[in-house]
């Protein structure tokens, strides 16, 4: 699970580009965890949750500073 370990300041230091990135390798991530789940293999569930949690946070600061240069 510590892999998935991130706080929102850290998100914010990183650029957009690269929250692009992380994003989309959370979210092919999250596939395959779900996958595992549904088979059963899934050895710490969790790490779905986290995950989840993580991309939500990361989306919402990212909506955050799509909002602030609209302004």
């Amino acid at each position: 699970m510590g892999k998935y370990k991130v706080k929102a300041s850290d998100l914010r230091k990183m650029s957009p580009e690269e929250r692009m990135k992380l994003l989309e390798e959370w979210e092919r991530e999250l596939v395959t965890l779900r996958y595992k789940a549904s088979t059963g293999a899934l050895d710490n569930p969790g790490k779905l949750r986290e995950l989840r949690r993580n991309i939500a946070r990361l989306k919402t600061i990212m909506r955050e500073e799509a909002l602030s240069r609209e302004k």
